[in-house]
């Protein structure tokens, strides 16, 4: 293996190499040979650093481009190297050892060393009160190293963006803009619920995002979102390794859900934690006011389809035993509709009133939702909606109560005025690690939020494989869950608490929240018109 790199290296080596250009011809000399034992990496570390200082002092002294020969057996470690060089500010291309592929290298466009790439932040699912917050973090960051990148694109509309090429300019923004963001709801660029399919099965898809990149001169790849996110910016990371233009994947968590595994939270939930908890509170005490002559039975419905956490943040409204909400209906306890109505009776009779909050997710024991609306979503998800009307309806035809019930819907993700202090900072936070770990050499990895050990809430930021994280769901443990299951335990209190404090109001103008909308300018196109297959 070694004596063949060593002859097409010795061809390389006999003299300089002209690369032709569509602007200019490019002089490229070899300024070193770095030879690479099988054992790897690690053994290699010391000659890394001498190469990478010799790129840069040739560099500094002459202005050429470089071609670095590597004798080495494992591709990965290649592609290893020349992350290295592109984070220290150098474009590289990696020359394998096949005469076809070395012919082909030899023919493109050189478009020289020391190029600063773009980077592609995109979107992706529902929307939070605070994911903008991770958007501010990833531009406001990224535009205090310029020196490593250039423009920040934005997708339109999530991934789909990158797919037809709808390439966001945000170097048009203001500072002002940018920063308004973090106190602003929604997608400022637009989300939506696309998965994208198999890599095997589906490559095409995969190539005409890597395409976008390279026409655009993309080096880094942040994208926003919770597991199926994930599974694609790990995709990406390998595929583009593999078409010889590596770009570095970061993921950002985002989800209401709180779903996400390695991460202690998920910025986004929160700030839905903090809504619901607050609205039970208030809703409960109308219907305390009233009970006596009204409604009797009160169900709120928030999201959750497989796992129960924002139901469980509607139990920190129950401070005092016997207060509202008096029944907690969790995904990951089997409905069983006998004990609900006996409780609900119980509750009637002991408070004269009783306060539920139900997840959409709710299910009976063989798995089947209480509200499955027959249809899938995008992700290939059961439709849901209207479990709190089937329960409430359930409750009266059984026990003939008079009843009242609300949908927080998107009204608990969009909730940006009563967000969460702690959750937008830590929404900035991740969105701020996902560019510093990038310009770190790191790749095809999540910004996760690490609780700290101690009495006093503290937490910092670490990282995970996006790998690890990819289409896996985070339930929420039993002992989270009380035993009649019915409620939440003072561990799950301990647990939530401290993601709801503090306010972060955002600025009012004539009585209402004054939010920026951006300008959203597209980049000029460069590939022709996208065709899904």
């Amino acid at each position: 293996m070694h004596g063949k790199y060593r002859a097409i290296f010795t061809i390389l080596c006999r003299g300089p190499l002209t690369f032709h250009s569509a602007y200019q011809k490019t002089i490229v000399t070899c300024c070193c040979v770095l030879d690479i034992p099988k054992q790897g990496m690690n053994s290699a570390a010391p000659s890394l650093r001498i190469v990478l200082l010799t790129v840069k002092q040739e560099i500094e002294s002459c202005g050429k481009c470089l071609i670095i020969l590597i004798c080495c057996p494992q591709l990965l470690f290649l592609a290893y190297f020349s992350r290295l060089l592109m984070h220290n500010g150098y474009k590289c291309s990696i020359i394998q050892p096949k005469t076809s592929v070395l012919q082909r290298t030899l023919s493109e466009p050189w478009v020289g060393l020391n190029m600063k790439k773009n980077a592609f932040y995109a979107q992706s699912g529902g929307v939070t009160a605070v994911i903008n917050a991770s958007a501010c973090g990833v531009i406001e960051t990224a535009r205090q190293h310029t020196d490593k990148i250039g423009k920040v694109y934005a997708g339109a509309n999530g991934i789909l963006g990158a797919l037809y090429e709808n390439l966001i300019d945000t170097s048009l923004e203001s500072a002002d803009d940018i920063a308004a963001l973090k106190h602003t709801p929604g997608g400022a660029f637009g989300s939506c619920r696309f998965k994208l399919k198999d890599i095997d099965t589906h490559r095409a898809e995969y190539q005409r995002l890597i395409e976008v990149f390279k026409a655009h001169d993309i080096g880094y790849f942040f994208y926003n979102g919770g597991g199926d996110s994930s599974d694609t910016a790990f995709k990406v990371s390998q595929l583009s390794e593999k078409m010889g233009f590596p770009i570095t994947c970061i993921g950002i968590p985002k989800t209401v859900d709180n779903d996400l595994p390695i991460t202690d939270n998920c910025p986004g939930f929160g700030s839905v934690a903090k809504y619901v908890a607050v609205s039970i509170k208030e809703a409960s005490m109308d219907i305390e006011s009233m009970y006596e002559t009204s409604t009797k039975v009160f169900v709120m419905e928030v999201m959750g389809r497989h796992a129960g956490w924002i139901a469980a943040a509607g139990g920190l409204a129950s401070e005092q035993e016997g207060e509202p909400p008096h029944i907690i209906v969790f995904p990951e306890i089997p409905f069983e509709k006998a004990r609900l109505i006996d409780r609900v009776k119980a509750c009637v009779k002991d408070h004269g009133f009783c306060v539920i909050v139900i997840s959409e997710g709710a299910r009976y024991a063989d798995g089947k939702f209480l509200a499955d609306a027959g249809s899938k979503d995008a992700f290939g998800n059961t439709q849901l909606g209207g479990v709190a009307a089937t329960l409430a309806q359930m409750i009266e035809d059984e026990l003939s109560l008079k009843y009242h019930y609300a949908v927080a819907d998107y009204l608990q993700r969009s909730a940006r005025h009563i967000a969460s202090a702690v959750d937008v900072e830590q929404a900035y936070a991740v969105g701020k690690a996902a560019v510093e770990f990038a310009l770190e050499g790191k790749n095809a990895v999540m910004p996760v939020i690490i609780r700290e050990a101690g009495d006093t809430y503290a937490w910092h930021i670490d990282e995970a494989p996006l790998a690890r994280l990819a289409n896996v769901e985070k339930l929420m443990p039993l002992d989270f869950i009380s035993e009649d299951g019915f409620h939440i335990t003072n561990t799950a209190r301990k647990y939530l608490t401290p993601l709801i404090q503090g306010e972060a109001y955002p600025p009012y103008k004539n009585g209402l929240p004054e939010y920026v909308h951006l300008k959203n300018i597209l980049a000029e196109k460069k590939l022709p018109v996208y065709k899904p297959g």
